[in-house]
């Protein structure tokens, strides 16, 4: 019998599913080190014996040698300790977040920035008096490159609008800029790389309150050890490096809500506290 035409929908299906995964390249069948490559000097290139004699006759010096390929940066070729140095360097030296911005699209110490498509730095206002900070994008934010752009940041903007607020007035980020591969959690090294850019993005942003988006971020910027449903409605002190002391509310993640909707009602609660506070009640 002869071979049946592949079907078109299942392998678009597969195909999506792949890029759900982060999957973007397709590579051999063996695994190859791409880093040691990049680093790795070309082979030398001998001249030909014909051309070797012509060149001697005419007095045409030789080609220069071929130039090695340059080596990786520190923080791409170091140790995640190599790397969480570099990019403390380089936030501690931004003078602005667009300068901010510039200085992250070029950092390598992160390997999620070479799995992912774009850089999702921050979306909204940030002249606005509030900042929301969540974990890492996912496959929507990473396609667009922003922050909180699928069914999470959806359901963001009505919980912001039943409060009175959009995207205009708040100023939006994660810890994380880049998204890991299949929207897993970020790893501890991940997260302890790319801190010292959101630290630095709050300082410059210096809103007068910080939304901590669910348990990693209030773990991570408020240093406690309790998970989200312990710690969310509760207000903590978030100090920048500068000794700047801002109010700051763990809440749940919009995610979150997603999966667990009985749940909204104490995301309604923190949202309420958040209103009041910008209201002077609270």
């Amino acid at each position: 019998m002869a071979d049946m035409p592949p079907d078109r929908e299942a392998l678009q299906a597969l195909l999506d599913f792949h890029v759900e995964a982060g999957v973007d390249l397709a590579l051999d069948e063996a695994p190859h080190d791409r880093f040691a490559e990049a680093a790795s000097p070309p082979p030398q290139e001998r001249p030909s014996d014909a051309r070797a004699p012509a060149q001697r006759q005419s007095g045409t010096p030789a080609p220069p040698p071929a130039t090695p390929a340059r080596p990786l940066p520190m923080a791409a070729a170091g140790t995640p300790e190599d790397a969480a140095h570099l990019a403390r360097e380089l936030a501690r030296h931004a003078q602005s977040l667009e300068e901010l911005e510039g200085l992250l699209a070029g950092f390598e110490g992160c390997a999620l920035k070479f799995s992912a498509k774009n850089l999702a730095f921050a979306d909204g206002n940030p002249q606005g008096r509030v900042m929301l900070v969540g974990e890492a994008p996912g496959a929507d934010e990473d396609r667009i490159g922003k922050p909180f752009m699928g069914r999470s940041g959806q359901l963001l903007d009505r919980m912001l609008a039943a409060i009175g607020l959009d995207r205009t007035q708040v100023y939006v980020a994660n810890i994380v800029p880049w998204r890991p591969p299949g929207n897993r959690t970020p790893t501890p090294q991940e997260v302890a790389i790319c801190k010292p850019f959101i630290a630095r993005q709050i300082e410059l942003a210096a809103p007068e309150f910080l939304l901590c988006l669910g348990g990693p971020a209030a773990q991570n910027l408020l240093d406690v050890k309790d998970g989200i449903l312990r710690t969310r409605g509760r207000w903590f002190t978030y100090r920048t490096e500068e000794g700047r002391e801002i109010r700051a509310l763990p809440t749940l993640h919009p995610a979150y809500l997603l999966r667990q909707p009985l749940q909204k009602r104490l995301g309604w609660r923190d949202f309420q506290a958040l209103r009041r506070a910008l209201d002077g009640r609270e």
